[in-house]
């Protein structure tokens, strides 16, 4: 086998496991938008409060509008899940121009398990931090 073939033969690899990568996060995202589907649906059945959602600069000095409403799903406001059902990082880069007109927030992949390769406690499962919100009236 010479060198381009082996080229080859490893881009071919490098392709394949990146679909599959690709594939399994999009099923992955798949479930974690139902169990999102539910909560919304729990959210209104319950009467929790829907609130304007704020982002956080990158900083943490900052907060800024973003025209999202929904709720929080941690206590210093970083997640949240919208009234659109959408799941949302609620951190920002900091700018003068997010401070006056309010900052644009896209909603985000939605993982299983938030916080995975993070520090020790920051990992949980999405199903048990929405239970968890859920059981909360406030955050």
């Amino acid at each position: 086998m010479d060198g381009s073939d082996w080229a080859q033969q490893r881009g071919r690899a490098i392709a394949a496991h990146a679909a599959e990568r690709a594939r399994q996060e999009a099923a992955e995202a798949g479930q974690a938008r139902e169990l999102i589907a539910e909560f919304v649906r729990a959210a209104r059945e319950r009467g929790l409060t829907v609130r304007p959602l704020s982002a956080q600069g990158y900083d943490g000095r900052a907060r800024y509008r973003t025209g999202l409403r929904g709720w929080y799903l941690r206590p210093d406001h970083t997640l949240a899940i919208g009234d659109d059902g959408e799941f949302y990082i609620l951190t920002v880069p900091g700018s003068l121009r997010a401070r006056l007109t309010g900052a644009a927030v896209r909603p985000s992949a939605p993982r299983l398990v938030i916080g995975e390769g993070g520090r020790d406690g920051e990992r949980i499962p999405l199903r048990e931090l929405l239970r968890l919100r859920l059981e909360r009236d406030e955050v």
